[in-house]
């Protein structure tokens, strides 16, 4: 067999190749020729390790780790703290406050049990506060309501008249009373702390009555005045000393201060019990007091006074204007109340500004004393 030879030349090397012998051959040997995309070079090989994935991988997960697991690591490190906080104030809020003793009982008639309770004065005072003046006015004017509270009692007691089984009722014609079981069923959740503060204002003036010249005064309120408060004779009968007009720039602010009513000529008529032209505008005239509320009326051959039409049309004030408009009057009102004594939103604007509850009701009601039941009225006392 004849010779053969195989020769490969290497691609990086000059050197011949070496000849070597196969059974009776001579076999050059094959170098293995490896694809280009199979070879592990640092140029080639797409899936070689990166190590910036990797770190990047890591940091990720770790910032992950820490998103999720910080809020958790805030609330067990302040969460128990935060949850005594929380019951120390719930414990507080919750503790009620106690009414200081009474000197004696007022009968009142409960109008809608029609019953007779005896209810201890402290008691009965912070019962109409609860009821006569929001519980989310200032301490101080919550003050000054429980002093014109307990002032009218006492002398609606000594002076008023006497009923045969009660001395006062529980509605607008004395004061508005409500008991402590129908102020929870109103209040809810929010009694306690409410019935706290107003509490607080009645311990505050314990005892404590407004007098002139030794006398306990009529401790007239009202919610809202027009900007004035009303001489007593512009609205009642009498001069009260006592009862001034007086500037209340407070009432503005309040929600009360403005109101519009609506009649038919005949509501009007049936309301006053007359008989108006319908097909005509009517001729109405106005008189007005110092404080700017209507005195007198004259709506076509009659007239009323400003106190006549607002009871008579149940009218928020006595301070309105009139408009006719197809076939009807329109009634725009500025205050809510009587408007004599003291303004509840006046009193909440003078505590708001620092004011005192001794400051307030001496500002409503001029020449007055602060008296207590002792020294004025000792037989109620006795009793």
């Amino acid at each position: 067999m004849e010779e053969k030879e195989i020769v490969v030349k290497e691609t990086n090397n000059e050197k011949p190749a070496k000849k070597l012998s196969y059974k009776n051959e001579q076999v050059t040997p094959v170098r293995k020729i490896i694809p280009l995309k199979n070879r592990k070079t640092r140029y080639f090989n797409p899936r070689r390790h990166r190590p910036w994935k990797l770190t990047t991988s890591i940091i990720l997960a770790v910032l992950l780790l820490f998103i999720l697991a910080f809020p958790s690591m805030i609330v067990a490190f302040f969460g128990e703290n935060k949850q005594n906080e929380i019951a120390s104030l719930e414990k507080e809020t919750d503790a009620a406050v106690e009414i200081g003793s009474s000197p004696f009982s007022v009968a009142v008639m409960r109008s809608n049990v029609e019953n007779v309770e005896d209810i201890p004065l402290e008691t009965y005072v912070a019962g109409v506060v609860a009821s006569e003046m929001p519980a989310e006015f200032e301490l101080e004017a919550l003050k000054a309501q429980a002093l014109a509270a307990r002032t009218f009692t006492v002398n609606h007691l000594l002076h008023g008249e006497n009923a045969a089984k009660y001395d006062l009722t529980d509605t607008v014609q004395h004061q508005v009373y409500k008991s402590e079981q129908e102020l929870q069923k109103d209040w809810g959740s929010e009694y306690t702390a409410k019935m706290n503060k107003i509490k607080e204002a009645v311990n505050a003036t314990k005892g404590q009555i407004l007098t002139y010249n030794d006398a306990p005064i009529t401790a007239a309120f009202f919610s809202t005045s027009n900007g004035y408060t009303e001489n007593s004779e512009d609205y009642w009968e009498n001069e009260v000393s006592y009862l001034r007009s007086v500037e209340s720039p407070w009432d503005e602010e309040s929600p009360k201060f403005l109101g519009q009513q609506t009649f038919t000529i005949t509501q009007i008529e049936s309301a006053l019990e007359v008989e108006l032209p319908k097909d005509a505008p009517l001729l109405i005239e106005l008189e007005r007091t110092e404080s700017g509320r209507v005195s007198e009326l004259g709506i076509e051959e009659y007239s009323f006074t400003g106190r006549d039409i607002r009871e008579k049309l149940d009218l928020k004030s006595s301070d309105f204007t009139i408009k006719q408009n197809n076939g009807h009057l329109i009634f725009t009102t500025e205050g809510f109340g009587h408007g004599i004594g003291m303004s509840q939103y006046g009193a909440n604007g003078m505590a708001k500004e620092g004011k005192t509850y001794e400051e307030i009701v001496h500002y409503f009601y001029k020449d007055v004393k602060i008296s207590t039941i002792n020294e004025t009225a000792p037989t109620l006392v006795a009793k």
